[in-house]
């Protein structure tokens, strides 16, 4: 593992935080795409992809809080503004509040940027997962005998015992979903929200399979905290399917025009 891929003395490149720029630039990229194709403004990076992002840390610190709340009491400074602490149920929550209500004062269809936003997402989280595998912050799952199984021994949190490596697995599955939802994007269905319900019936699929192989503790019906809140993930995302299955089909997409030139 590499949890410190440049160490200069002062100035260390951490393999998480180089891995949330490169998803936070791909995803930015994504989005950005995405919105101009659906006319949806404003489509560049400093518009709905920077509101995202920052609503998104706010939110990841806010649910990470409300998980940890001993340890708020404890040091509210230190659980507030230290180096761990990032949920992406959390982060998800804070970003499309965040987003949503920018398209809100914009008087901007919400089904239509939520949708714009769905593959971007998915990759996001897929890239993200890397920087988890890299650093080896405690996400990987029990002791296995699988031929792929891996020890951490440089780990942030280290261990030498082969165990599942529940990034790779998430980093597979969320990029494959990532990969469905970038080609299905053009498809006449792909509007409405459907596209974005789909999104969550994937995101909250994969997780709730994970956890099969994850160390979280149960805290009801033998699911964990993380399996509950993918449970509603997936119900919110076949009711949004289902609840739009009468929303009109979109005209058959055109590229947008490239930039420095006028469409007519």
């Amino acid at each position: 593992m590499y949890p410190v891929l440049l160490d200069l003395g002062v100035v260390k490149l951490y393999s998480f935080g180089l891995m949330l720029a490169v998803a936070f630039f791909v995803a930015s990229w994504m989005v950005s795409r995405e919105l101009e194709r659906r006319r949806i403004e404003p489509s560049h990076m400093e518009g709905y992809p920077l509101v995202a992002m920052v609503g998104g840390v706010i939110g990841a610190r806010l649910y990470y809080l409300a998980e940890h709340w001993q340890k708020f009491l404890n040091d509210p400074l230190g659980a507030m503004f230290g180096g761990s602490g990032l949920t992406w149920y959390g982060g998800a929550a804070g970003g499309a509040i965040a987003v949503l209500f920018l398209a809100y004062r914009r008087k901007q269809s919400l089904w239509s940027v939520c949708d714009a936003f769905a593959p971007g997402l998915a990759a996001a989280y897929a890239i993200g997962r890397i920087g988890c595998q890299l650093a080896g912050d405690g996400d990987y799952g029990p002791p296995s005998d699988l031929p792929w199984a891996m020890a951490y021994p440089n780990a942030i949190v280290p261990t030498t015992v082969p165990v599942h490596p529940t990034p790779v697995y998430e980093m597979l599955a969320m990029g494959l979903a990532a990969w469905i939802l970038w080609r299905l994007r053009t498809r006449p269905w792909a509007v409405g929200g459907r596209l974005f319900g789909l999104y969550l019936v994937l995101s909250g699929v994969e997780r709730f399979l994970v956890e099969f192989v994850r160390t979280n503790a149960p805290v009801a019906m033998g699911l964990t905290t993380a399996q509950l809140t993918s449970v509603a993930v997936v119900v919110a995302g076949a009711w949004i399917i289902a609840s739009r299955a009468d929303e009109p089909v979109a005209a058959p997409a055109r590229a947008p025009a490239r930039r420095g030139r006028k469409s007519r």
